[in-house]
């Protein structure tokens, strides 16, 4: 609050105040008062009513400047009204009762979106894990039904309708964990993970669709890295299926391996080992179609489909926003390398956490 911004509210009381201040001099010269006494009583006038506005407008800005920094120190602002500072205005306080009646009902409304839309993840879920028995069923059934027909035609029909069904799969894994994805604290386990059994579930459970896309594929996951392999596993088969959907039409590859790598732990010397950690990478590297320059970094984002999505199949967008953000919950990072044409490679970073593996050697020590 200025001091100018302060006497322009106050103006129509200034205009009264030089309005009574003209009528009492009139008034005094008219009833035959010297001037030099009319002249004393303004100036004690004007000098009294400088002292009061002065003293309005520095209370008024101590008061608007502990109300600001009461708001900056506020994660929910959106509860100012009970923690506004005392005031002996009776305008301050009609301010702070209406804030928090509105408050009430802001409050009241943000619960009842929350409620429902706790209530429509849940049915999310519920609705996918319904659908997932279906699935499982016409998988059965295909598989059943290929060993029972031994004619070409009836097994290729049959491996693409189970091709599809699992594209149905795929789709509800991602409604599924998008439903969870603002929530994984209450759904994961953070332990070592064998990244090469991971490897080996996720393409195993790809192979179909790899072998209909002549798609060779190499795994080499020496390492092992402290996360929580369900979600990895969901991630991993995400980046899968990305690199057979934007695959080139011969020699198409493949590879999956790990990589140990080093990070900076705190601002201290190059020389300072103290300073550094120790973790894995865990890479999916293709020789895809790629992705051009100007769209590697909005390759995550959500909805973000690209000149590929367009031109193969139908593409949401979602994959990988999911991977992204569920790396994010889970503490680790994702980034992708890619030139049109020469492939794309995927890179997770797991970071080492010191207390998880200091607390897992104490265990097995014990």
């Amino acid at each position: 609050m200025r001091i100018m911004e302060y006497i322009k509210d106050k103006i129509l009381l200034l205009v009264l105040h030089a309005c009574c201040m003209l009528l009492l001099a009139g008034f005094l010269y008219a009833t035959g008062y010297e001037r030099a006494y009319c002249r004393l009583i303004l100036i004690f006038w004007l000098l009294i009513l400088t002292l009061w506005i002065l003293y309005g407008y520095y209370g008024r800005r101590r008061y608007f400047q502990e109300l600001e920094a009461t708001v900056e120190r506020m994660d929910k602002r959106y509860l100012l009204g009970e923690l506004m500072p005392v005031s002996h205005r009776l305008e301050d306080r009609l301010y702070r009762e209406l804030i928090r009646t509105s408050n009430k009902s802001v409050i009241e409304r943000i619960r009842q979106i929350e409620d429902e839309q706790k209530e429509y993840r849940e049915y999310i879920e519920s609705w996918v894990h319904e659908i997932k028995a279906p699935i499982t069923s016409i998988d059965l059934m295909c598989e059943n039904s290929r060993s029972i027909f031994g004619e070409q035609g009836h097994k290729d029909r049959w491996n693409r309708i189970r091709l599809e069904n699992q594209k149905i799969e795929n789709y509800a894994d991602q409604a599924l964990y998008y439903a969870r994805s603002d929530e994984v604290y209450k759904d994961y386990v953070i332990r070592k993970t064998d990244l090469m059994e991971t490897a080996a579930v996720v393409l195993k459970r790809n192979k179909h669709y790899m072998i209909q896309c002549r798609m060779r594929a190499e795994v080499d996951c020496k390492d092992a890295a402290y996360t929580d392999q369900k979600w990895i596993l969901f991630i991993l088969n995400q980046l899968v299926q990305n690199s057979a959907k934007y695959r080139r039409e011969e020699g198409a590859w493949i590879r999956i391996y790990t990589e140990p790598y080093a990070y900076r732990t705190k601002e201290c010397p190059a020389d300072d080992r103290a300073g550094y950690g120790c973790g894995v990478k865990l890479i999916v590297e293709d020789n895809g179609i790629g992705i051009k320059e100007e769209e590697i970094e909005r390759v995550f984002e959500k909805g973000f489909t690209g000149s590929n999505g367009r031109k193969r199949e139908r593409s949401t967008g979602m994959g990988l926003y999911l991977c992204r953000k569920l790396c994010g919950k889970l503490g680790s990072v994702i980034y992708a390398e890619s030139r049109e044409n020469e492939g794309t490679k995927i890179v997770l970073e797991f970071p080492e956490s010191r207390y998880i593996t200091a607390g897992i050697g104490e265990g097995e020590r014990n």
